[in-house]
């Protein structure tokens, strides 16, 4: 067993890749109004919104419990409509040397299909991989997807 994971998910969604990506990106605040099943709220902590570099505590509903994930948005790529977020506090520290989310909209049709990379440094070798985070994703994206496409 490694230390060093990654799972990744596709799902198919009916908003284009941009708004999607957008969501992501640029429009992080509204987060709690796209799923609020997943985000109860987020908070700038440096810098500004949607910027490479800024700083930002996501509160969330996680295994039935509110937790806390503090993360820098480490990379936007507005041509291939990707972000990644690397988490430097809060609850996934407690479980991971190291976390990143890379999430990416690509189109497909009159829709998009959304990859979720997540690539992990366990603290254990026996800790689980991170498939419920992973499930969180899938359906953080189908609320967001629902949000979008009733807008």
């Amino acid at each position: 067993m490694s230390l060093f994971g990654k799972v990744e998910a596709e799902i198919e969604i009916k908003a284009s890749a941009y708004m999607f990506y957008e969501v992501n990106s640029k429009r992080v605040a509204e987060a709690p109004k796209f799923c609020p099943n997943f985000i109860q709220s987020v908070d700038l902590v440096e810098g500004e919104w949607g910027q490479e570099g800024c700083v930002v505590c996501w509160y969330f509903i996680f295994d039935g419990k509110a937790v806390m994930s503090k993360e820098v948005m480490e990379a936007i790529d507005d041509k291939n409509h990707s972000v990644t977020f690397k988490v430097i506090g809060g609850i996934l520290m407690e479980l991971y040397k190291s976390f990143k989310f890379v999430v990416q909209a690509t189109p497909k049709g009159e829709g998009s299909l959304v990859r979720w990379t997540l690539e992990y440094e366990k603290l254990n070798v026996d800790d689980p991989e991170s498939n419920t985070m992973l499930e969180f994703a899938i359906g953080v994206t189908k609320d967001i997807d629902a949000h979008l496409t009733h807008e």
